[in-house]
């Protein structure tokens, strides 16, 4: 049974996102929607990376749960980087991991290019909608 509510709710998500496409008056086009996920993914994962290499410099960056994160396997600490970095660019984050020293100013960044993107992809859509 939680199979079909997911399997409903996914429906119901991409109906909602196809008909972006099919309103005459919108002109989202797939092309500008397709390349705000590339920038936004590009991103996450530019600034994951920033979070793991200064990590690996020895730099504390982030905080979990109020403790250091000193995960035994490298992988562990940057899938952790990628939930945090995904998190303070869609969102204000949740809290479980939190920036510390240097890194509160790069998830400062981070936000802003999160807060910024949205507001590059409505411009370029208008902008396209003029054109035509």
């Amino acid at each position: 049974m939680t199979y079909v509510f997911i399997g409903i709710i996914a429906f119901t998500i991409y109906m909602s996102v196809r008909s972006f496409w099919q309103a005459k008056r919108l002109a989202i086009s797939a092309k500008n929607f397709i390349a705000i996920l590339f920038v936004y993914s590009t991103t996450m994962i530019g600034f994951a990376l920033v979070y793991t290499i200064l990590h690996i410099n020895g730099h504390v960056v982030m905080m979990e749960n109020g403790k250091n994160i000193e995960d035994p396997h490298f992988w562990q600490y940057v899938e952790t980087s990628l939930y945090f970095s995904a998190a303070t660019l869609l969102s204000v984050g949740y809290g479980d991991v939190v920036p510390i020293g240097i890194g509160r100013w790069i998830a400062m960044i981070e936000a802003l290019f999160g807060y910024a993107l949205p507001a590059a992809f409505v411009v370029r859509t208008v902008m396209d909608a003029e054109r035509k």
